[in-house]
């Protein structure tokens, strides 16, 4: 027998030789046989360790059989020990009724049989051990049950949790879930799908009849394909609808149904996830109405620069092309300004110093302007930009700006029906009215009285010219709120500082509008400097940027899709003086280089004309130089605008 399978076996007398044939008799069992010679060492061996059987004997000094059996009976961890009398008296009927009273479970006497006392003791041994190996599967069982139990709960927790996060994604996706029983025709619905249809889960009964109700009445014929499919081989259906709500909330939704079949192939229940999509049938509604106003806006302007080209007279082709080129710079200036704001409002003060930066030159008093802040709508800005353009043009040529000492005052105030603008000249040559109105005094009457539906008021006086502008305020013409601090947009041009060159000068051009860059090399040359390029690709470029002698550096931002940092890289490394050349805002260029200049397309003369400075004469002093003057002379730039 395995040492584990053992049981203890009390053996009790007071007798050493009786003590000893018990242990003989019994060492055949294989047990472990504990002897104790009285009463006292009885109880002492009881609780050390757990016992199976108690062979007792009866007539003991001190206590005897019956008392020893009752205090053990008394300890609760005894009271199911069995215990077997042996008495070498007789005994009658009123003692074994006795020892039975006091927990025995059998009676031995004296001459024992060695057999029959195996026997018994074998019995209760046996039972002993086979209640402890009960009582072990049972403690295993509970420990099992209470393992799987534990992860019956976890498991419980996991799914309680993952449902949990499914709601939480299904309505942060604006989702729902549902399912139908064909058979009962019952539906279950989750928040989500009372969320999506405007209805309370506590009031709302969902019925086939209650569903159309919500359905617009155009869509319902697509939903019932998508809850019950039509046939067995096509299990899923997807379809657009519209959801009205009770409040009459109408909502766009996308809903998908896959049904479950039987072995026998019967659908036995429909699940579908409905997605609300108003947010982005919205934003696909105004995407397209964008590209419509894109398209519409790009043809307004094509449509103006058409007119301004084939309206523009002038003597000689230089003069018409200046002529042409100021008037496209003032409606950049104005897409510049619009564009800033989302096409929302062009800011007046800002329109009037962007057309009349050009002039203020030297003596800053000589143009002084005054007015609210004011904020115009998309076709007043363009319209006010061209009028600005031609009065400062007109002053520059022939009135108050063509001489030192004359003035301009520009102000503006808002009336309760009309914008006003006064522009006043002072201090210039004698004006008198013109024979017959020129090119610039059209376009202002024109676009202020027929587009704008406004006045245009022009009046010459020996000090000077005087104009009035009266454009009708309507919804669009508002107070602008400007917030304190409020700094300039991100997108808007940097102030640059020029690049001071020679003439002779090798300027790097890097350009993949051909057409732009043959202009840019014309300007460049006319200029009087050498250009090296255009430069279309950005393998191309690098390699002149590397190994060509140059400098400085004119570089469109995007070439076909791939930006031009790697060259401006390398000409920072060699401490070579460049500009970019974008139609992107100031925010889209990379931060590393957010001390280069920048020039805005469409690139005008002038803004070339300011940057690139040339001195006198090839032999001035060699700290004009560019590579002299280097990439410190740019860190003070922010960008070039169109003035």
């Amino acid at each position: 027998m395995a040492g584990d399978d053992k049981v203890n076996i009390l053996l009790v007398d007071d007798q050493p030789a009786k003590l000893l044939s018990y242990e003989t008799i019994l060492d055949d069992l294989g047990e472990n046989l504990v002897k104790a010679a009285s009463a006292r060492e009885a109880l002492e061996q009881l609780l050390r360790q757990e016992i199976a059987v108690i062979l007792v004997d009866v007539c003991m000094p001190e206590l005897d059989g019956f008392q020893l059996a009752a205090m053990i009976r008394e300890h609760p961890r005894f009271q199911h020990t069995a215990i077997i009398f042996i008495s070498a008296i007789h005994l009658t009927d009123v003692d074994r009724l006795r020892a039975y009273e006091m927990g025995a479970v059998d009676y031995v006497p004296v001459p024992v049989i060695p057999e029959v006392l195996r026997a018994k003791v074998r019995i209760f041994a046996e039972l002993y051990r086979k209640t402890r190996q009960l009582e072990q599967l049972n403690h295993e069982l509970e420990r099992r049950v209470a393992e799987r139990t534990a992860e019956l709960e976890t498991s419980s927790g996991r799914l309680v949790q993952s449902e949990q996060r499914r709601s939480l994604a299904l309505a942060a996706g604006q989702m729902g879930s549902w399912e139908w029983d064909p058979v009962s025709g019952d539906f279950t619905w989750d928040d989500g799908q009372y969320r999506i249809f405007g209805v309370d889960p506590e009031r709302f009964d969902v019925t086939i009849e209650n569903l159309k109700a919500l359905i617009h009445p155009e869509d319902w014929r697509h939903l019932q394909s998508a809850a019950k499919p039509a046939t067995q081989d096509t299990p899923s259906f997807q379809t657009e609808f519209r959801v009205i709500r009770p409040n009459g909330e109408l909502r766009w939704c996308i809903g998908t149904a896959v049904a479950s079949l039987d072995a026998t192939d019967h659908i036995v229940r429909i699940s579908g996830v409905t997605v609300d999509i108003t947010d982005r049938k919205d934003a696909e509604e105004r995407q397209a109405l964008l590209a419509r106003e894109v398209d519409h806006r790009a043809r307004n302007a094509l449509a103006l620069v058409q007119s301004i080209v084939r309206l523009t007279r002038a003597d000689t082709i230089k003069s018409y092309i200046g002529a042409v080129d100021g008037r496209i710079d003032a409606l950049a200036r104005a897409h510049t300004l619009l564009a800033q704001s989302r096409w929302q409002g062009a800011d007046l003060a800002r329109l009037v110093d962007e057309e009349l930066a050009p002039y203020r030159i030297g003596e800053c008093d000589r143009i002084a302007v005054s007015g609210p802040d004011v904020s115009l709508e998309p076709r007043t800005a363009q319209t006010l930009a061209l009028a600005l353009h031609e009065l400062s043009t007109n002053a520059a040529k022939y009135g108050a700006l063509s001489v030192m000492s004359g003035r301009v005052k520009l102000n503006w105030e808002l009336q309760p029906e009309n914008l006003v603008l006064r522009w006043t000249e002072t201090g210039g040559p004698s004006t008198q009215p013109p024979a017959s109105p020129g090119f610039g005094i059209r376009v202002i009457s024109a676009s202020v009285e027929r587009q704008l539906e406004g006045e245009a008021r022009f009046e010459w006086y020996p000090e000077g010219l005087h104009c009035s502008l009266a454009v009708p305020r309507g919804d669009q013409i508002e107070p602008l709120v400007r917030h304190p601090g409020a700094r300039r947009a991100a997108g808007e041009d940097r102030p640059a500082l020029p690049l001071q060159l020679v003439t002779g000068n090798r300027i790097l051009l890097v350009e993949d509008e051909i057409l732009v860059a043959m202009m840019m090399r014309d300007i460049l040359t006319e200029l009087g400097f050498s250009v090296n390029g255009p430069f279309s690709r950005l393998s191309e470029a690098m390699v002149a940027a590397v190994h060509d002698d140059i400098d400085a550096g004119i570089i469109d931002i995007n070439l076909g899709g791939e930006f031009v940092y790697p060259v401006a890289d390398v000409l920072a490394a060699r401490k070579i003086p460049f500009v970019f050349v974008t139609g992107y805002g100031v925010e889209s260029i990379d931060g590393r280089f957010g001390d280069v200049p920048i020039i805005k397309k469409p690139v005008q003369r002038q803004v070339l004309q300011k940057i690139f400075v040339r001195a006198a004469s090839a032999e001035e002093p060699a700290k004009l130089s560019s590579r002299r003057y280097g990439r410190e002379g740019l860190r003070r730039a922010a960008s070039v605008g169109q003035s």
